[in-house]
């Protein structure tokens, strides 16, 4: 996209294209979304900038009006399959908080030097200021969400030291964290215990954080509820209330702990109302980025709508579920044991290997089992546990599926359909389904369309 079309979505006030590209204005200091209510600036004092941390990176300021952190990712990271779509997608999921530029570098098969370089020309930022932006955002969302200590917000979003948590939250916002918490205006829950900087398996949980998690219209959210519903593992998920008011649960297994997250259906505004419980709030950033990779948050629906909108046979579909998703998976590793052994089966292995919460939470009672757990009974688990086969979110989509139709007992069509939900491919054909090269780019798109036509069922075990 060009700046004059640019200029003119941030005219219009297009909310469209929140999160596919920020502007700044000169004479401000300011960068905000396309749909920022404010007053348009001047095209001659206007710049763009494709992420929040190029603009931060430009000396320019969060506003806060329209808090651009804030906003749904760019689709553009779910449908690239190179170095950059693939090292945005692992920076989002906290790669670089936990394991630095060399340890995202590693996984990408990169010198940490050439990541620097691509990710530097192709959204105006590297590694660590992408990093950075993310901790930021983290940051005001549990000073704003949580009466946590300022302290402990630091570390948990991510940040070395008090100091640079300080030094970034004045850059950014122009506040310091507790004015900006002061500014929010919300009113807190009761003050919460700190959680412990090493948390053992099945540590209690913390009190919840509420989420609002943003995307772009249109959501037909009765349609992954429903999905949901079908194919919820007893102990790990539920799915309950009426629809239309119904709320997901699940158990998650997180790099430093484990969590609780419950997702409502009820629309209250363009975004799905959510609640983490976490055993560690170091975890929040990667079980933010689970959820939103699970409900297909960060997807472009006009783009999908409009393309496969004009098609025959799909027409009808797309006219009456717009914004249908493809979902994606809360945990990749699971879903692909899951896509492997079925509902049945997959229950019967969490209550036998699952690791139990110290305190069930209504339902929920364990959560799944790791690879390493089931070497020894499934192959897809051994391959998952040795590395033969990469599920996490930079990996190489075409080679995770040649890999997986290597393990022994793996069809050509579950492989398709865990690179479609674990791997988040938004343009993936199931063999055996009817559909068509003229599809894509969204062919995940276009099957979800066609499997929706009737009453939903476990699609887990293909």
């Amino acid at each position: 996209m060009d700046e004059e079309t640019g200029y003119e979505a941030v005219r219009s006030r297009d909310a469209r294209f929140d999160g596919e590209f920020f502007f700044a204005v000169e004479t401000t200091g300011i960068y905000c979304r396309p749909s920022c209510p404010a007053v348009t600036p001047k095209r001659k004092n206007v710049r763009f900038y494709p992420t929040a941390a190029a603009a931060q990176g430009n000396g320019f300021r969060a506003c806060r009006r329209c808090r651009p952190d804030a906003v749904p990712g760019s689709a553009e990271w779910n449908v690239r399959a190179d170095v950059v779509g693939r090292a945005m997608r692992m920076i989002g999921d906290g790669v670089v908080d936990r394991e630095g530029v060399p340890g995202l570098a590693l996984r990408l098969g990169y010198s940490a030097r050439q990541v620097q370089r691509q990710l530097t020309a192709e959204v105006g930022a590297g590694p660590v200021a992408l990093a950075r932006a993310q901790r930021a955002h983290t940051a005001r969302l549990l000073l704003q969400t949580t009466r946590l200590p300022v302290t402990d917000i630091a570390f948990a979003a991510g940040f070395a030291s008090v100091r640079q948590f300080n030094d970034t939250i004045r850059q950014i916002y122009a506040r310091t964290p507790s004015t900006l918490r002061t500014e929010s205006g919300t009113r807190l829950p009761a003050p919460t215990p700190t959680p412990p900087p090493t948390p053992a398996p099945g540590a209690a949980l913390i009190a919840g954080v509420p989420l609002r998690l943003a995307y772009r219209g249109p959501y037909h959210r009765p349609a992954i509820f429903d999905r949901l519903a079908a194919g919820a593992v007893a102990g790990i998920e539920e799915v309950a209330g009426a629809p239309g008011t119904r709320t997901y649960r699940r158990t998650l297994r997180l790099p430093h702990g484990s969590g609780i997250a419950a997702v409502d259906e009820a629309a209250a505004g363009p975004w799905l109302d959510a609640r983490l419980h976490l055993t560690d709030l170091r975890d929040l950033t990667a079980a933010v980025q689970r959820l939103r990779r699970l409900f297909d948050l960060d997807a472009d629906p006009q783009a999908v709508d409009e393309r496969l909108g004009d098609l025959p046979g799909l027409a009808a579909l797309v006219a009456a579920r717009p914004g249908l998703r493809s979902p994606g998976a809360a945990d990749a590793e699971e879903l692909a044991v899951r896509a492997v052994v079925g509902r049945a089966e997959a229950e019967r292995l969490v209550a036998a290997y699952g690791q139990p919460l110290d305190v069930p939470c209504g339902a929920l009672t364990h959560v799944f089992p790791e690879p390493k757990a089931l070497a020894e009974h499934l192959p897809v688990a051994a391959a998952l546990a040795d590395g033969s086969v990469r599920l996490d979110p930079g990996a190489d989509r075409d080679d995770a599926e040649q890999a997986l139709r290597a393990v022994p007992g793996l069809t050509a069509r579950t492989a398709a359909y865990i690179r479609m939900r674990a791997l988040g491919d938004p343009d993936v054909a199931v063999p055996g389904e009817p559909v068509r090269d003229t599809w894509r780019p969204w062919r995940s798109y276009a099957q979800q369309h066609l499997w929706n036509q009737h009453a939903p069922t476990d699609l887990e075990h293909p």
